[in-house]
């Protein structure tokens, strides 16, 4: 490790370590042979951080992810805690992490929801029963005493971030926020009491699809109604991010779990994401001037960083900013789209998906992607899903969510 990058690892850990709370660092002993700490110092912080090299070490799917992100997305100062608690624990068999765990408590959840819902996830582990059982039996009692009745996940960490375990399509790499694991891994929480609560799906496109005669008389309609589609405007960044904000909070708030974006959220991750996407890679639509529906495609940032082994220093930064911003990906992924709730049962909200899809083609094609992710989209969303496969688009992976009842 260089010098300087062990130096930031430091900082960064000591930084973080205050996202969890302070006391002891026993462990605890679980199941025979098995060891449990809290995630409370460096020390057991980096163990977290490594436990899925140690899982995936032989998995030609897997990406590792960058270590610096990964710490920044569990730092105290990351706007998610400011609504919500979190612990999280390594398991260990002698000296080796083998396995790890986070719980979490969303406010937000519960004020929107009130069914004393709890969340688990960062669930990364080796085959073994055992450390399946420990790891779940520390979440279990941590959200049981906080007075939640119910686990549901996996979250890595809120709804907004990255959920679902992979359950098909084990064989080809994860998109950029979407997670990978191991075949067991569905058997093995299976086997610790939990159920399926929904199914995701991911969608993958070829940006080059043919127009059908009924998307183009569509589009057609559309634009004589005067509705027009836009890219976004970076010299108003917070403005536009709040427009995104208060769309996306609309067109998904009566989705299976919803949780709206804070501001403070979406401001922090938006403008994060926009550095690394060109302003034409944000489409919005308007109806008599007025924001309507919108989506986002990022370029697929797990194709740029897949060879870095989760660092970037000494060299890896000139490696990810040449093959983001000169080489850029042959993939991308749109994480996030809306259509304003009072459009999407009339005939202006299939028009409007179809107009902000349509739009996003020419960007994508200019910049050379030949391939784009749709997700995560729910399994029973009949619409969505009638409108990505009219465009060619194929089931390419389905996530599960889990839940099970609290004692």
């Amino acid at each position: 490790m260089h010098p300087c990058e062990r130096l930031l690892d430091t900082a960064r850990d000591r930084l973080v370590a205050y996202a969890t709370p302070i006391g002891c660092n026993r462990s605890l002993s679980v199941t025979k042979g098995v060891d449990l700490k809290r995630v409370e110092t460096p020390r057991t912080l980096r163990d977290f951080l490594r436990v899925p090299w140690s899982v995936y070490h032989s998995d030609p799917a897997w990406v590792p992810p960058l270590l610096f992100e990964r710490r920044q997305a569990l730092a105290r100062k990351h706007p998610f805690f400011q609504h919500a608690e979190w612990q999280a624990w390594v398991a260990y068999r002698g000296a080796t992490p083998v396995g790890r765990i986070s719980a979490q408590v969303d406010a937000l959840h519960q004020e929107h929801h009130g069914d004393e819902s709890g969340y688990f996830g960062m669930l990364e582990a080796i085959d073994d029963d055992g450390v399946f059982a420990t790891l779940f039996s520390a979440a279990e009692q941590w959200l049981i005493a906080r007075g939640m009745r119910r686990a549901v996940g996996p979250f890595s960490l809120g709804i907004n971030q990255e959920i679902g375990l992979l359950v098909e399509g084990f064989e080809t790499p994860p998109y950029f926020l979407m997670g990978h694991a191991r075949r067991y891994y569905g058997p093995r929480v299976e086997s610790q009491g939990y159920r399926q609560a929904k199914d995701l799906l991911a969608y993958e496109i070829i940006p080059a699809f043919p127009i059908s005669r009924l998307m183009s008389r569509l589009m057609e309609r559309m634009h004589a109604q005067g509705i027009v589609v836009r890219t976004l405007n970076r010299k108003r960044i917070s403005d536009e991010l709040e427009t995104l904000r208060v769309i996306f909070n609309d067109a998904w708030s009566d989705n299976w779990g919803f949780v709206p974006f804070t501001y403070e959220e979406f401001q922090a991750v938006g403008k994060e994401l926009t550095l690394l996407l060109p302003g034409d890679f944000i489409q919005i639509a308007e109806v008599d001037g007025e924001p309507a529906a919108f989506m986002v495609m990022l370029p697929n940032l797990n194709e740029a960083i897949r060879d870095l082994d989760g660092r970037l220093a000494p060299f890896g930064w000139v490696k990810l900013l040449w093959r983001l911003f000169v080489r850029f990906p042959s993939t991308a992924r749109i994480p996030l789209m809306g259509v304003r709730k009072q459009y999407q049962n009339t005939r202006l909200g299939p028009g409007l998906a179809f107009m902000v899809i349509h739009a996003m083609r020419e960007p994508a094609l200019r910049k050379g992607v030949k391939l784009v992710e749709m997700s995560w989209i729910l399994e029973d969303n009949a619409g969505m899903r009638n409108i990505i496969e009219s465009i060619g688009g194929r089931v390419s992976k389905r996530y599960r969510m889990y839940e099970k009842h609290l004692a």
